[in-house]
């Protein structure tokens, strides 16, 4: 039996979502010999489109990207097309779920994934969307919902932690991290995070590849899941160092800045957790 799958929170709903492929919307897409992967097709371009949105948005508020254009110019571009994206993924989720529901019910992976998209549409509707039309700036209801948004996602990122088989998917996360950083980061601080990251990765590297043969799982797995926490940690701490750096840039701060950093990780993992949901 897994731990956190939703069969395992939610065992009185076991019979319903058995039936739920023997009647519309369900069982005329699972007889389908296309209309899932149509559905499906769709749910990823929506997330994309929503994720997309928000990727923008984000790095816009964090000092980098599409910087020509002032916050509000984005949030006016392109907010119409992140509740497009969103309205799309619930839809194309729905079906998707009716027509593959017991599959679904459990997987630890999808679990993480439901609270990610929780964590996602917090941090997108709350921080995204009113910092980018306000230029930077947030009122005290929004930080608030950041806070709590924030929340949701670690609680997802430990979800997603104990999904046997899926866990890996996390490096996804990391690196994503990695990358936002790298972007964001400036002048010294840039070349002595490059360097950190060249060591780390060189390190690993001579670990899984030269000293632990390919073949010793009971050594390889910890000293991967190792360097995981190793490099979230460093990142994190280099995130925290260049948010503080470049708070006084615009109207973004400290805070802003770091919740924004967030909601892009969230879509990140959301999209890995989606990705192996075939594996947990």
């Amino acid at each position: 039996m897994t731990v956190f799958a939703p069969q395992d929170l939610f065992p009185q709903l076991a019979e319903w979502v058995a039936n739920l492929d023997d009647v519309f919307p369900g069982k005329p897409i699972k007889d389908s010999v296309w209309a899932f992967a149509q559905i499906e097709v769709g749910h990823l371009l929506a997330l994309a489109v929503l994720g997309g949105t928000s990727v923008l948005m984000n790095l816009r508020l964090i000092g980098v990207g599409l910087t020509d254009e002032p916050p509000r110019e984005l949030h006016r571009n392109l907010a119409v097309w992140t509740w497009i994206g969103l309205i799309v993924i619930l839809v194309t989720g729905i079906l998707m779920g009716a027509s593959n529901g017991e599959r679904l019910y459990t997987s630890e992976a999808f679990t993480a994934k439901m609270i990610g998209l929780a964590a996602g549409i917090i941090l997108t509707f709350a921080i995204t969307l009113p910092a980018t039309k306000n230029d930077g700036a947030l009122g005290p209801a929004s930080r608030v919902m950041g806070v709590i948004g924030v929340a949701v996602f670690l609680v997802a990122i430990w979800v997603f932690l104990q999904a046997k088989l899926a866990n890996p998917g996390l490096w996804h996360v990391i690196m994503a991290g990695g990358l936002i950083v790298l972007f964001a980061a400036r002048g010294l601080t840039r070349i002595i995070y490059l360097g950190v990251m060249a060591v780390m990765i060189a390190a690993q590297q001579v670990m899984t590849h030269v000293v632990i043969p390919a073949d010793a799982f009971d050594r390889l797995d910890p000293v991967n899941k190792g360097f995981a926490w190793a490099f979230a940690l460093v990142i994190l701490a280099f995130a925290v160092v260049q948010a503080v750096a470049s708070g006084r840039d615009g109207r973004s701060g400290f805070f802003v800045k770091g919740m924004a950093m967030a909601s892009i990780l969230v879509w990140v993992m959301t999209a890995a957790a989606g990705r192996w949901l075939a594996f947990a």
